[in-house]
């Protein structure tokens, strides 16, 4: 993989940290991109310290569009290609739709949705005509179809991001670019730690208590989890894997009632 370039969003913390670690760890050049140029600064020299592969720094925000025309054709300049592109970039505000503003909403639609797509349009052209086999992963959530009551944006982009999976699967494949999404469940990021009631009392320790009493794995996802799936994606290994949403949620969505329920009636069993 010396020489396969992956292009990561959202790498400054979470998924997007590990995943960038994970693909430099197994000899990709990485093209990070985020907000935050501090943290982007940080990993760069963690990467090209820690696995001697090279790392280049994309510094922007995905919901300004100049910025999300700009990304492919800057790594391009500085690698000469793009392999891998791993949309993972999220945003979105906690509240219901009944008090959703439609900035918050055309925000969340920006960053989750409209920058995944146009990234995967741009990553493909320059993948055609470099004639790459390339593969492009978008992640979603198990909260495209169990939703929280909470992020209605957020839930929205997650269903049709994997819908778009399946239509850009179908557009790329006949060019060899394969197209997957990846479904996490409960993973522990900075994003599963910021609910709060409408009285500001962070309320994200009960809800993830809850949470864990449904995962038959009995613990929650870490982000080392999600980046090896990624890193194996996106390899020949899985190379019939396309148009396909995997979900990785340590058994989450198969279970119907609580373990604490469960119990309940099966006492010794459970």
């Amino acid at each position: 993989m010396q020489n396969k370039v992956a292009l990561i969003t959202g790498a400054s913390k979470g998924i997007g940290r590990q995943a960038a670690l994970s693909f430099a760890e197994s000899g990709y050049q990485t093209a990070i991109v985020a907000t935050n140029l501090q943290e982007l600064q940080l990993l760069k020299e963690e990467i090209e310290d820690t696995f001697g592969t090279q790392c280049f720094i994309c510094n922007g925000d995905l919901s300004d569009f100049n910025f999300v025309s700009s990304i492919v054709t800057s790594t391009c300049d500085y690698f000469g290609s793009i392999d891998v592109l791993i949309n993972n970039a999220a945003w979105r505000s906690v509240e219901t739709m009944r008090t959703m503003s439609l900035e918050n909403w055309e925000q969340t639609l920006r960053i989750c949705l409209t920058a995944p797509a146009f990234l995967a349009q741009s990553c493909a052209r320059q993948m055609e005509k470099a004639r790459i086999r390339g593969c492009i992963i978008n992640l979603s959530s198990v909260m495209s179809d169990r939703a929280g009551g909470n992020s209605p944006a957020y839930v929205a982009c997650k269903g049709a991001i994997e819908s778009l999976t399946r239509e850009l699967a179908v557009t790329y494949g006949p060019n060899g670019i394969r197209v997957v999404c990846v479904r996490p469940g409960y993973i522990d990021t900075s994003m599963s730690t910021d609910y709060q009631s409408e009285q500001g009392d962070n309320v994200s320790s009960h809800m993830i208590k809850e949470l864990l009493d449904f995962i038959p794995a009995g613990r929650g996802g870490a982000v080392i989890d999600i980046a090896n799936a990624l890193v194996w994606l996106s390899s020949e290994k899985a190379g019939y894997i396309s148009g396909s949403s995997i979900t990785i949620d340590g058994g989450l969505t198969s279970n119907f009632n609580s373990y604490s329920t469960k119990k309940l009636q099966f006492p010794t069993q459970y």
